[in-house]
């Protein structure tokens, strides 16, 4: 059975950002039409769909590194800031849009949060929470929506590069 690990990004991330978008969870905030991605970007997305494409893409690393937390995330999507004539450094992607789209994603029961410790306070216990990582993998909508994919690439591709580098034919 083809799982996640096969079908490369650029092809499974528009696909689950399509199941995405109908889930009643995962929505696009009012204020990601007006932000930037990260310190290393000068205009916000202009594709209409980035938002879901953000979270396919988090569901992906998250189901493929997890778990893994929002700083490791936000380094992922980050990039080169642009400091003029200094020489670039690197800067990290936004960790509220990771944040929020991560907490989408657990509303929709796709992910789950790791409890690592519990801290006191005049409030009482407070749990804390510093990694994500997929709810049953393998039943979740990231391997379930990439299948109509694998079959238009068995019909569409004629080599299939597996993972160790050998190359055959597409086995679904």
């Amino acid at each position: 059975m083809t799982t996640f690990y096969d079908v490369p990004a650029d092809l499974l991330n528009p696909v689950l950002a399509g199941k995405l978008s109908e889930i009643d969870a995962i929505s696009r905030p009012q204020w990601a039409d007006y932000v930037k991605t990260g310190v290393h970007r000068e205009r916000p997305p202009t594709q209409e769909n980035w938002w879901e494409l953000r979270c396919a893409a988090l569901l992906r690393k998250v189901g493929r590194e997890g778990p893994i937390g929002v700083n490791a995330l936000a380094q992922a999507y980050g990039g080169r800031k642009d400091n003029g004539s200094n020489p670039n450094t690197p800067a990290m992607g936004s960790r509220h849009i990771i944040r929020t789209a991560l907490q989408q994603l657990s509303d929709a029961g796709l992910i789950s949060m790791k409890e690592t410790k519990t801290v006191q306070s005049v409030d009482g216990d407070q749990k804390l929470y510093s990694e994500e990582f997929l709810l049953h993998p393998g039943k979740n909508c990231s391997t379930r929506s990439h299948t109509p994919y694998a079959l238009w690439l068995k019909n569409h591709t004629p080599v299939w590069r597996n993972i160790d580098g050998s190359e055959g034919k597409c086995q679904l």
